[in-house]
């Protein structure tokens, strides 16, 4: 076969292949492109191939592999670039394009969005500068409130609940608090239920930057403008180290609310600046970035850190996944992010920096089932989706007008994010093969 359409006279044969199922897949012949095709110029290639054999097909953007690395330039340069000879048949590997198919309705707040969670498929959990917590079903949808902070949340975590019915959430304030609550996800409402925390955690001696959740447990661990890491019981029984102070209160045609207190049941002390964010990816290990420049890995057991990572630069955000959930991403005050893995012994440098933000970063987040997409989300307003097969963004999400605070995958195949322009918003769609 051979396609027309670019006034070249360099041509290379290829064969397209690819590990998608019907109706993706093309026939594996050899076709004649021009060598100068981009991506772009690819993915009409490989859509009339399958439109041909299918007249009902709707276009689909698709990305390209040669040898695993993904091709972000004309087909000709990237074979230069590697050192690839153009004379024998390429083998051309296609996959959906990593982009978002739609954008949601936006869900409005009261104030800035400053935490998104989508660790749970049955709901998002934000937090705003109103003070409220709140759960969305879909778009527009808040079927819960979560209320008592006196100051702006800073973030939220979905707690591992065994019970299927109702789930428990934790929220982080700059009312140097964390709250506790549980609820009905699923529950049928007409208008969105207001909730009150069954447990008020007291400790920090300043505002609380983060929460996370243990993978496998009912602890939670929050990080503080104080310097410090406090790990906390979320049972709603007090336990050794815990006040057992309990409020209670008359709720709106409901019996009577207990409130409880806990403190901390350790500690981690280390870090000499603001502790930005906290990641809790294994039962026994914690992963903090703080405002001191460094990522540090703590024992929970022993209390101590077993990995300190220094970059040069204040850190807002830290991520572990990708292969092995080994690798650790972050950024910070300045528009790159990084990424280190800490299994290669002898080196402190990160693998990988990605550097197409203009403004601070605020947010990354591996994707729960791959090993090498993740986002990141910055003070530029724009989302980026990544791949660390390529330097370049796999797609640009621009679905707000302000700064972007906070961003996590949801359902595998959506983003979620909040802002300074008051709006969650869903991008939905994004293909991760």
């Amino acid at each position: 076969m051979d396609v027309e359409g670019e006034d070249v006279s360099r041509r290379l044969h290829v064969k397209f292949v690819t590990k998608l199922d019907s109706p993706f897949k093309v026939p594996v012949n050899s076709v004649a492109i021009p060598s100068n095709v981009t991506r772009l110029g690819l993915s009409s290639i490989v859509n009339s191939i399958i439109e041909s054999d299918n007249p009902e097909w709707k276009t689909e953007p698709f990305d390209f592999l040669i040898d695993g690395e993904l091709i972000r330039m004309s087909l000709e340069e990237f074979l230069l670039a590697k050192g690839i000879s153009a004379e024998r048949t390429l083998e051309i590997e296609y996959i959906r394009a990593v982009a978002p198919r739609k954008e949601e309705e936006p869900s409005l707040h009261d104030d800035w969005v400053s935490a998104v969670n989508g660790s749970s498929p049955r709901f998002i959990l934000t937090g705003c500068y109103d003070n409220l917590g709140r759960v969305w079903s879909s778009a527009g949808s808040c079927s819960h409130i979560l209320e008592g902070h006196s100051g702006a949340i800073s973030s939220v975590a979905v707690i591992n609940s065994k019970d299927a019915e109702t789930v428990t959430v934790a929220t982080a304030s700059k009312d140097r608090t964390l709250r506790l609550f549980k609820f009905d996800p699923d529950e049928s409402v007409d208008s969105s239920t207001r909730v009150r925390a069954y447990k008020i955690l007291r400790g920090h001696k300043a505002s609380v930057q983060s929460v996370a959740a243990q993978k496998l447990g009912d602890m939670v661990c929050s990080s503080s403008w104080d310097c410090t890491i406090n790990l906390w019981n979320t049972n709603q029984s007090t336990s050794e180290g815990e006040s057992v102070s309990v409020k209670k209160r008359k709720g709106n045609n409901q019996a009577d609310e207990s409130q409880s207190e806990g403190e901390a049941v350790t500690t981690l002390v280390g870090h000499t600046q603001c502790v930005s964010s906290v990641v809790w990816p294994e039962h026994d290990v914690i992963y903090s970035s703080s405002w001191d420049h460094s990522v540090r890995r703590w024992d929970v057991e022993t209390g101590k850190d077993s990995l300190n990572l220094y970059c040069g630069k204040a850190l807002n955000t830290v991520d572990v996944g990708g292969e092995g959930s080994a690798l650790i991403a972050a950024g910070g005050s300045d528009p790159i992010l990084r990424v280190w893995d800490p299994r290669k012994p002898g080196t402190s440098a990160p693998v990988f920096q990605f550097s197409s933000h203009s403004s601070w970063i605020s947010a990354c987040k591996w994707h729960r089932s791959s090993w090498y997409h993740l986002l990141s989300a910055s003070y530029d307003g724009k989302i980026m989706l990544w791949d660390l097969r390529t330097a370049w963004p796999l797609s640009v999400i621009e679905s707000h007008s302000d700064k972007v605070l906070s961003a996590d995958w949801w359902k595998g195949e959506n983003v979620i994010s909040g802002g300074a322009d008051s709006n969650l918003r869903i991008s939905s769609g994004i293909a991760i093969s």
